[in-house]
Order: C-alpha cells, then structure tokens, then sequence
C-alpha cells in the first residue's frame, strides 16, 4: 500500500484534539485511530504494537540479525489534529496531474490560489490531495503516519538491513501536549525523528523557544459623570499594556529568525480585564528579554496606576531543540545525505513554532524534524501530493539504510 492510500483512511477518523480539556488524551476520540494503528501495525509485522492507557501507541521492528549493534532509531508522528478548523467529516478530493492553477474547493466558497500559497506553481503536474473547503485534512499528521507505516511495511517486507527502529504515534500534539507522558525509556531508541513537516526535502532542529503569558487586569469603576482621576478603566490599560509592546514584533510582521509578542485574547469589563500572549524567539537570550519587557510594562503601570492593577505571570512551555541537536549532527548529515540520494536539494530551516521533537530532545531523546509534504496546515485549505508522499516514505528508508551502514 502507498503512503497517500493510508492518509486516505486516517483521514476520515476524527481526531481532533480539545485545548479546554483536562483529560489524557484530551479527546478520547484520538483512540479510534490509536486502535486501528495497532492493528494494521500487528499485519505488517510489528508483533509488539500495542496502545496505553494515556493513547500513546508504541511498537518496534527488532534488529535484522548481525545488526543489533547499530544504533536504535526512532520515528514518531502524531494522531490527533488541530482544534484551529472542524477535523470532521473529511472528504478528501484527488487531483491528478495538476496544473498549478486555482484550485476551488467544493461549494465552500474558498480556494487554494497561487497568489495565497505561491509554491503551488511548483506542484504542477504532482497528483494533489485537497479538502471541499468544510475542514481540514488531517496530513498534519496523518501523513507523517502513513509515511512511517509505509516505511516500516517496505523495510519488513524488502528485508532492509537495519538496526531496531522503534516507532510511535502520540496523541495532543497539536495542544503541546504530546511529550507529556511519552514513555522514552520504554521507547528505547537511541536517537529519533519526528516525520511533522512541510516540504519532503526540508530538515528541522531549530525552533522557538516559547512562553505564554497571562495578564490580569483590576480597574476601579464609579459612575463615569464623577470618574475624574478615581477611575481605572480596565479595559484601557489592557490597550495601555499592549501598546507599550514593540511595534512591529507581532507574527504579522515577523519572518524566519525573528520572534514575537502574540496578542491571543483579550476580555473584561471596565472593573476587571484579561490578556494572553504567546512569546517566542530563537534566541534564548533575546526570548529572556521579551519576558523582562513585559515584567517592566506592569511594573510602570502598577506605579502609574497603584499597585496590584496588573499581575503578570509568564509560564515557559518548551525551548529550542538545537542545543540538544548540534551534539549528536549525524543526525542532520544522514537526513541530508538521504534526501541528496534522491536528487533532491536538502534544506534546513528553522521551525516557528514546536514540535513533540523539540520536548523529547530535552528528556533525553535528541529528535529533529522531517518532512511529510504537506502545506497550509490547521485549516481548509491544507493539501499534499502523492509524490511528496513517496519522496517522503523514500527518505525514511534511506536514513535507516545509513545507520544501519
């Protein structure tokens, strides 16, 4: 079976998973596709597949005999998809030999245009999998699954040589949650990659460090007709707050290495207001800067306004994996001579965001990012090829060649 004949079943599972949730997963949908994994995981040879309690599904591949000393690689990708766009009632639509036009999307009004998403010109002539416009398609990361099954189906039934490949597929990545009860000892790998990119040729180990940030807001309100120098508009010093932030440092207005202050909600009354910010940087020492900025906003606020009026608590929620990367580059040089194998140009770039691999690196398990194909995630107008699949899958197969060499 081919990697996008698998994304085309996982597709039509619901998975999404639930940010408000407190439960582990947070969805207990994530299950119907952990389940099924197992099964099609036990038909293709891996007899120890099995799911946990917390829907994390784990299996192996053990050593071709002679081989056992060569180091234990991983793959892992994630089952559920994000909570930004409905993840029901999926219906993929296939488009073969595409011409790198305009591709509208069922009734729902939206379209896929080479002005909004400009690489599409380069997929022409590629079979595209698209949505009707109504959800999106789950290739995050649904593909990074398919591709690693496919891959492990090739190696099992090509006899590939190779060391033990542990394999495992994790629930909540997608509400950072994903590493939270990952079990790497129980994993047993070595090393590992996380198959949870874009473009089939990009390698990442790079990302940003992140932080949130939550500010609460205490006003004083009387009748506004008496209000001179006694009210404390909650709401404006929320504004006061946000306009006191850099310019310019919001994702709008950012690219590649630059971080940013995101502004992700903002509530209350003119008695008492809430803000939530996202922060994240490359830099350490820059991100240790955007958290100072903000401690110094609230204090000049507390003084203008009397203290206690802004509270300000900054939690950090995961860092970038490149400390932990750059120790063991074989990593990086083997994805990059297996992509180089296949005639392609092997890229690195930078992740802005996060991935399961950045947390896992800093519990012990070094883990960069491939690849799967994929474009527009988190929303309708989300879509892969066939044969950035396969490149892909391809990929899998020839990093595992190289350590097994």
């Amino acid at each position: 079976m081919k990697a996008y004949e698998r994304l085309l079943n996982y597709v039509k599972v619901f998975t999404t998973s639930d940010d408000d949730s407190g439960s582990v997963p947070s969805s207990a949908r994530q299950f119907d596709l952990a389940n099924r994994l197992v099964e099609e995981m036990k038909a293709i040879g891996i007899k120890d597949a099995r799911v946990d309690d917390k829907c994390y599904v784990y299996g192996s591949i053990p050593a071709t005999p002679g081989y056992e000393d060569k180091p234990a690689i991983g793959f892992i990708a994630h089952m559920d998809t994000a909570p930004d766009f409905n993840g029901d009632g999926v219906k993929p639509r296939i488009i073969e030999d595409y011409d790198g036009e305009e591709v509208v999307l069922g009734d729902s009004g939206r379209s896929i245009t080479p002005s909004a998403f400009p690489h599409i010109r380069q997929l022409k002539g590629r079979t595209l999998i698209v949505t009707d416009g109504t959800s999106l398609l789950g290739a995050d990361d649904k593909a990074g699954i398919a591709e690693i099954m496919t891959a492990a189906e090739r190696i099992i039934n090509e006899n590939i040589p190779h060391g033990r490949i542990p394999i495992a597929f994790t629930p909540d990545e997608e509400v950072g949650r994903g590493a939270d009860h990952f079990d790497v000892e129980g994993f047993g790998a070595d090393f590992a990659y996380t198959v949870d990119g874009g473009q089939e040729n990009v390698i990442e180990y790079e990302n940003f460090n992140a932080a949130g940030a939550h500010i609460e807001i205490n006003g004083f309100n009387v009748h506004p007709g008496s209000a001179k120098d006694i009210m404390v508009n909650a709401l404006l010093v929320a504004c006061e707050f946000n306009g006191m932030l850099p310019s310019g440092e919001t994702p709008r207005d950012t690219e590649k290495y630059e971080g940013f202050y995101h502004l992700c909600d903002i509530s209350g009354t003119t008695e008492h207001a809430s803000m939530d910010y996202i922060l994240r940087d490359h830099s350490s020492e820059i991100m240790t800067g955007r958290k100072a900025t903000m401690a110094h906003i609230a204090k000049l606020l507390n003084a203008k306004y009397g203290e206690g009026t802004v509270t300000l608590t900054v939690r950090d929620q995961y860092q970038n994996m490149i400390e932990k990367i750059k120790p063991c580059f074989h990593l990086i040089e083997n994805a990059r001579a297996a992509i180089e194998e296949l005639g392609l140009e092997a890229m690195t770039e930078a992740i802005r965001g996060g991935t399961d691999g950045a947390r896992l690196s800093f519990m012990g398990l070094p883990c960069p990012n491939l690849g799967t194909g994929g474009y527009a995630y988190h929303g309708p107008y989300e879509h892969i090829t066939v044969e950035g699949m396969d490149i892909a899958t391809d990929i899998i197969v020839g990093i595992v060649r190289r350590y097994a060499k």
